[in-house]
């Protein structure tokens, strides 16, 4: 896994196995969390159009939908892979910001 681009306090992009992941930053009353779903071809169509804009966009409508919310009517629920994903995406930041560019 590797950071292909990200907005400071919002979200970081991941490139994995050939797939994108959005890993959002997100907050709900008084605690946050990250929610991290791969790109569908709708949304890789739109981020390769579109480019940043998309993403913050992205970013913008799945916190704003509180996904992880109980009775949450989000699109983007049960679309999170950050239990699957999180370790990996961990390392990837830590290589990242020490300016390391390997898998």
């Amino acid at each position: 896994m590797k950071v292909i681009d990200f907005e400071a306090w919002a979200w970081f992009l991941f490139e994995h196995e050939g797939r994108l992941y959005l890993d959002v930053h997100c907050n709900m009353s008084f605690f946050s969390y990250t929610y991290m779903i791969e790109l569908n071809d709708d949304e890789l169509a739109q981020c390769k159009t579109i480019g940043r804009e998309y993403l913050g966009k992205l970013a913008h409508d799945i916190h704003y939908s509180v996904p992880i919310a109980k009775d949450t009517l989000s699109d983007y629920k049960g679309r999170d892979v950050s239990r699957q994903l999180s370790g990996l995406a961990t390392q990837a930041v830590k290589r990242w910001r020490s300016g390391g560019s390997e898998q």
